[in-house]
C-alpha cells in the first residue's frame, strides 16, 4: 500500500515538473510578470539597487584608471626635479590625477610661506614650522582626494549587505502567498504550492545578482584606494623632506642674524 502511494506521488510529481515544458515551459519572466505585487515591488527595488551599482562600477573603473594614468605620468615629471614653477604650471593640467592635486597644495603652500619667512627669526622652530605648514596643506589635499574617490561607494557597500536579506524578504512573502493558496483550495500538492514558491524564490535569485558585483566591486575599489592613499603619503614624505632640504640649504647660505628669503615663484 505505501509501495502504490509513492509511486503515485512521484507520477504526480512528474506531471507538475513536466507540466511548463508540455505547455511551452514558463520563462523567468513569465514568472515575474505572474508574482504577486509585493513580490513584484522588490524585484523592482532590486532592479534598482543593480543598475545603481553597475553605474557607479562603470563610473569608478573609468575614474580609476585615469588618475592612476595622470598620476604615473606626473609622477615621472616630478622625478626628473628640473624646474619646480615649470612642474607646478604642468599639475594644473591634470584635472583627474590625485598625485598632481597634492602636489599642487603643497607648492602653494611652499610659495605662500616663503614670501610670509622674509622677516622671521633664523631658528630651527622656524624650519619646523615651515615643512609642517607644507605637509598639513599635502594631508588636506590627501583627505580631499581621498573623499572624491570614495564617493558614492556607499551604495555598492548598502547594496552588498542588504539585497539578500531584501531578496529573502520577498522569498517569504511569496512563500506566505503559496500557503494562503493551499489554505483556500484545501489541497497541498506541487500544483498549488511550486508555481508560489518558483516564483518566490526569483528574489532570492535577484537579490544575491545585486549584491555579488556590489561587494566585489567594492572590495576592489577598497583596496585601490588604499594604495593610493599609500602613494600619496608616500609622495608627502618625499616632497616635505626636499622642501627642509632646500630650506636650510639657503639658510646655510646666509650670514648670521640674516634671513634670505626663499624664492619660490608661482
Amino acid at each position: 500500500m505505501i509501495f502504490v502511494q509513492v509511486v503515485q506521488s512521484v507520477e504526480a510529481a512528474s506531471e507538475v515538473l513536466a507540466a511548463p515544458y508540455q505547455r511551452g515551459g514558463d520563462s523567468i519572466l513569465e514568472m515575474i510578470l505572474n508574482a504577486g505585487p509585493m513580490v513584484k515591488f522588490v524585484l523592482l527595488v532590486l532592479l534598482a539597487l543593480s543598475v545603481g551599482c553597475w553605474w557607479i562600477i562603470f563610473m569608478k573603473a573609468r575614474l580609476f584608471s585615469r588618475a592612476e594614468k595622470e598620476s604615473n605620468e606626473f609622477l615621472g615629471l616630478y622625478q626628473q626635479r628640473t624646474n619646480f614653477p615649470v612642474i607646478y604650471r604642468e599639475s594644473k593640467l591634470y584635472q583627474y590625477g590625485y598625485l598632481p592635486q597634492v602636489f599642487h597644495s603643497g607648492y602653494t603652500e611652499w610659495a605662500r610661506l616663503s614670501r610670509s619667512v622674509e622677516n622671521a627669526p633664523e631658528s630651527s622652530q622656524t624650519t619646523d614650522t615651515y615643512v609642517e605648514g607644507v605637509e598639513k596643506a599635502m594631508e588636506g589635499a590627501i583627505l580631499s582626494q581621498h573623499q572624491r574617490m570614495e564617493r558614492s561607494l556607499a551604495l555598492l557597500a548598502t547594496t552588498g549587505s542588504t539585497a539578500p536579506f531584501i531578496g529573502l524578504f520577498g522569498t517569504v512573502w511569496g512563500i506566505m502567498t503559496s500557503f494562503q493558496q493551499i489554505g483556500l483550495k484545501g489541497a497541498a500538492n506541487l500544483a498549488v504550492v511550486a508555481p508560489g514558491i518558483s516564483e518566490a524564490l526569483i528574489a532570492t535569485a535577484m537579490g544575491l545578482v545585486a549584491a555579488i558585483p556590489a561587494v566585489v566591486a567594492y572590495n576592489y575599489f577598497a583596496n585601490r584606494i588604499r594604495a593610493f592613499d599609500n602613494e600619496m603619503h608616500y609622495f608627502v614624505n618625499d616632497f616635505s623632506n626636499m622642501v627642509k632640504r632646500e630650506w636650510l640649504r639657503r639658510l646655510s647660505t646666509v650670514k648670521p642674524n640674516q634671513v634670505q628669503r626663499v624664492a619660490v615663484q608661482d
